[in-house]
């Protein structure tokens, strides 16, 4: 397939830096770079706004190569001297000390065709509104970008879906008024994904799970006790995904355009078949850079070359190609279904008619899953919420948000349960104490909470399902050294919460996964496997089973979690 035809000229200050013919001009006078200086020079232009860190250059720059990290100051010092930035006050290479550079000067596209000498500097496109203040969260070793505005009588969370660029968010007109609106009736807080944005980079895109610390992380930085999520599009998975497992610190939900399921299935038959999944990763991998997706996503703007030059760049500052293209893939593993049953707090689904790019009927059958969801149909085509007949979608978030909730079951949560069943190895004493007290060591670490546990069993709670099979796989690895071995079974489901206590289905389920586990082998159920989607972890079908007096059969996997995994 023949590579991208849309041009590659970057614009900034009087600067001129032309991928095709790799040349940086200023004023129309070709200025010196070596080729390594020119990589580090066109990688920070391409992820203006945000932080590369000097592991990112390495391995996307020249990956397999040994290059210092004094290469890579030589090649910054270079660039600096030749744009004269002065380091100590600078405006275009910020240094983050010890963590990497940030391109902090408004970037724009160019012409490629036009003739260079001819071609103007071009000012940086003004922002339709001013941008709040942009904040950082810490979310264990990253940094999440958020802004607040807006001292309506809630809190509310808005998830972007795809991905996000906090500060663009304010250059499209109509998502400006989209947001001011939503922050007329409510403090807004706003956040752009790890990986994404003005967030940090990471070596690995996140999953919901480690989406959700994100969400908490920016909760606890704003001082939010209890807040309403809005999930657009990918945004509405995580967001259920954090409703059911945070009842408590979740006052509602509103989730517009959204799915439960990203790939075709014959119970799901509204989703995008695995070859058109894939047609789609290739016009990501070959035309990134352009307006990807804008015809599917807002129709009626397809056409205005605002618009589309507008997506285009939000698309390119919130995301490099090689991350666009890994997180499509890693939502196209999501499926939410058997969560969705356990949501319990006021839910409303917004899905406009004939929308192009998920169809309404995957807005009806999350609504159909959720106990008394609402679900409103709006007329229109458009996916993006703030295109089109946005008041219409408003109003209804508005009058919907405006209500009192005091009905709210916090008692019942989301957990992902682990049980162990422990067996001594041959030649051991049948009790052993260490054991037990390591596994609860354990269970902590990996921010779990024991539940139960003495020298034949134990059980643990979970909010992330990813950390709940890394402990399972820490304690089958760990046990011999204590004369024990294990069998783990690992479910995700709702759960009383009794004195402290978990009860419910969910745990009976885990015990029967338990029971089916050969010694030293980490069981897990369907439902984990799905939310663990884009984590990297692998299974091994162990095909359908009967679990415990439940009347329909369970499909069962086998975790391949490397044991030396990381811990967090």
């Amino acid at each position: 397939m023949a590579g991208p035809s849309a041009p590659r000229v970057y614009l900034f200050g009087d600067f001129r830096l032309d991928v095709r013919n790799a040349t940086l001009e200023r004023g129309g006078a070709p200025l010196p770079l070596t080729p390594k200086a020119f990589s580090v020079l066109l990688h920070l232009v391409t992820h203006a706004g945000q932080l590369v860190t000097k592991d990112e250059f390495l391995d996307v720059l020249w990956p397999g190569v040994f290059v210092g990290d004094a290469a890579l100051k030589v090649s910054v010092r270079e660039i600096r001297k030749t744009l004269d930035d002065d380091p100590q006050a600078p405006a275009y290479i910020q240094t983050a000390h010890r963590r990497g550079y940030r391109f902090i000067a408004p970037v724009t596209l160019g012409d490629a065709a036009a003739h260079t000498h001819a071609m103007p500097p071009a000012p940086a496109a003004p922002a339709a509104h001013a941008a709040p203040p942009t904040h950082y969260a810490q979310s264990g070793d990253v940094s999440i970008a958020y802004q607040v505005l807006g001292d309506g009588p809630i809190d509310l969370v808005f998830v972007m879906g795809w991905v996000s660029h906090l500060d663009y968010f304010w250059r499209e007109p109509s998502f400006a008024r989209f947001l001011t609106r939503l922050a007329s009736f409510s403090r807004l807080i706003l956040f752009d994904k790890r990986g994404t944005g003005l967030s940090d980079r990471v070596s690995d895109l996140p999953t919901l799970e480690q989406r959700m610390d994100d969400v908490r992380a920016v909760l606890e930085a704003v001082g939010s006790k209890r807040a309403a999520l809005l999930g657009v599009s990918e945004g509405g998975p995580l967001c259920s995904l954090f409703a059911t497992t945070y009842p408590d610190r979740t006052l509602a939900l509103v989730m517009i355009g959204t799915y439960a399921k990203r790939l075709w299935a014959a119970d799901y038959p509204w989703a995008p078949t695995r070859a058109e999944r894939e047609h789609f990763f290739e016009e990501i991998r070959y035309h990134w850079g352009g307006p990807v997706g804008i015809e599917a996503r807002a129709p009626s703007k397809a056409d205005d070359p605002a618009f589309r030059e507008w997506w285009a760049t939000y698309l390119r500052m919130g995301a490099s190609p090689g991350a666009a293209l890994t997180l499509t893939r890693m939502n196209a593993e999501i499926d939410i279904r058997h969560v969705l049953p356990a949501v319990r707090v006021p839910t409303l689904v917004l899905h406009r008619t004939d929308d192009q790019c998920l169809k309404v009927e995957e807005g009806r059958f999350v609504a159909s899953r959720i106990p008394g969801a609402t679900f409103v149909e709006l007329p229109g085509n458009d996916h993006l919420p703030f295109v089109g007949d946005q008041d219409a979608m408003l109003d209804r978030i508005d009058a919907f948000l405006n209500r009192r909730y005091h009905d709210l079951d916090a008692d019942r949560v989301l957990a992902t349960v682990l049980s162990a069943r422990v067996e001594p190895l041959p030649g051991s004493p049948a009790g052993d104490v260490q054991f037990d007290s390591h596994a609860r060591r354990e269970i902590e670490w990996f921010r779990g909470r024991a539940i139960a546990g003495d020298d034949t069993r134990i059980t643990a709670a979970f909010d992330g399902p990813a950390r709940a099979i890394r402990c399972a796989a820490s304690l089958a690895a760990s046990a011999a050294r204590f004369g024990r071995t294990v069998r783990v079974g690992l479910h995700t489901g709702e759960c009383d919460l009794q004195e402290g206590q978990l009860r419910g289905l969910a745990v009976d389920t885990t015990e029967a996964i338990a029971a089916l586990a050969a010694p030293g082998e980490v069981l897990v159920s369907r439902t984990v496997k799905d939310l663990v989607a884009g984590s990297g972890q692998s299974f091994v079908d162990r095909g359908m089973h009967a679990l415990g007096d439940e009347p329909h059969r369970w499909r069962v996997f086998a975790a391949r979690v490397p044991h030396d995994a990381p811990r967090r």
